[in-house]
């Protein structure tokens, strides 16, 4: 049973998310708090497994709270964010703080909204429980069933990869959890640091607000990824929150390509979608990178990158906040090696091959 406390100054949010999971197969509100001082009080008697947090409070933020409460006793935290632009830049703070998710909410039809969402919002509160909060100190096979359900994104006929290069190309993928891995990544790359382009499972307006912050305290460039961006050396590429992001190939460069779609493996941006495209198009050049996050996605696409020759990588179990989406490729056989996220910086920078992994 999975102990859910609520933190949320609005009694509209605090009396819809009690109506909507009450009674949850698994799931029990054990309460329900104006502002953290009042949670406090409740977690004195019981304590929470997942904690449902607002960030705009009275007598005391959600941000402070939280880095109260992962210094003290780590928990995992889903910060509940209006969708507005400083929403989503308080709700990175947040993020990069320790919380493992987020769950929107407007500033109007909020109850229905809501109420639209409660199979996602089930969702993101049974992965939190089963995730490890942490702050992380920076310094061609037969088609899957990932494979028919992206064909209409790619057009007609996908292009064949290029014949290896020494040019490589680097795409990640990760959900839960992963705004810290990344952070922590991209603060130890240089300017000289190979082209990437990462799809992060987050909502519409909140990417650029990833982008913003990292971009602000990396040396790579860190950028929300527009239509027929070029993908360039020292920088990054993130998909943009409600729309897929493919890596496409004009001439001997590349560029992404980003469009609407049907939710892929359940998500919009879809990993799958970003990994697949890879395969079609940069073939043995890339270096794919699946990270923390729950769920499957990536796991098909990663297969089919890895049958065309390139190099596919899980982080481990042990520095996952979640160990769902590297699980899953790995027990697809579409990884070949796994490493701990202390390791992945160092190999980006290393323009691996599949030598290093192979078995003695």
């Amino acid at each position: 049973m999975i102990k859910v406390l609520i933190v949320d100054d609005s009694a509209v949010v605090r009396q819809v998310l009690t109506g909507l999971l009450d009674g949850v197969s698994g799931i029990k509100i054990i309460g329900a708090a104006p502002d953290p001082i009042f949670a406090m009080k409740k977690m004195e008697s019981e304590w929470p497994d997942v904690i449902v947090l607002d960030i705009e409070m009275p007598r005391m933020d959600g941000v402070t709270f939280l880095k109260k409460l992962m210094s003290e006793r780590p928990t995992p935290v889903v910060i509940c964010s209006t969708l507005t632009e400083k929403g989503a830049e308080v709700t990175m703070q947040a993020m990069s703080a320790g919380a493992v998710d987020i769950i929107t909410k407007p500033k109007v039809n909020l109850r229905n909204f809501l109420q639209e969402s409660k199979a996602t919002i089930i969702d993101v509160i049974k992965a939190a429980a089963g995730s490890r909060p942490r702050i992380i100190k920076s310094s061609t096979a037969s088609a899957s069933p990932v494979a028919a359900s992206t064909n209409s994104l790619f057009g007609v006929s996908p292009p064949k990869p290029m014949v290896q290069t020494t040019d490589r190309v680097i795409v990640i993928g990760t959900s839960t959890g992963g705004t810290q891995a990344l952070e922590y990544l991209f603060t130890q790359l240089p300017r000289t640091a190979p082209p990437i382009v990462v799809v992060q499972h987050m909502p519409e307006h909140f990417t650029a607000a990833f982008a913003k912050r990292l971009d602000g305290i990396c040396q790579v460039t860190v950028k929300e990824a527009a239509h027929n961006d070029r993908v360039l050396p020292g920088m990054v590429l993130i998909a943009p929150g409600g729309k897929h992001m493919l890596l496409q190939r004009s001439g001997a460069q590349y560029q992404v390509e980003i469009k609407d779609g049907p939710l892929i493996s359940r998500h919009r941006p879809s990993v799958d979608v970003l990994f697949r495209s890879s395969a079609q198009s940069a073939g043995a050049n890339a270096v794919g990178i699946i990270l923390t996050g729950m769920g499957d996605d990536g796991a098909h696409g990663m297969k089919e990158m890895h049958d065309v020759g390139a190099l596919t990588i899980a982080q481990d179990e042990t520095s996952c906040v979640v160990y769902g989406m590297p699980k899953e490729a790995v027990k697809l056989g579409a990884v070949d090696g796994i490493l701990p996220l202390s390791a992945i910086p160092q190999l980006i920078m290393q323009a691996p091959t599949r030598a290093l992994f192979k078995k003695a």
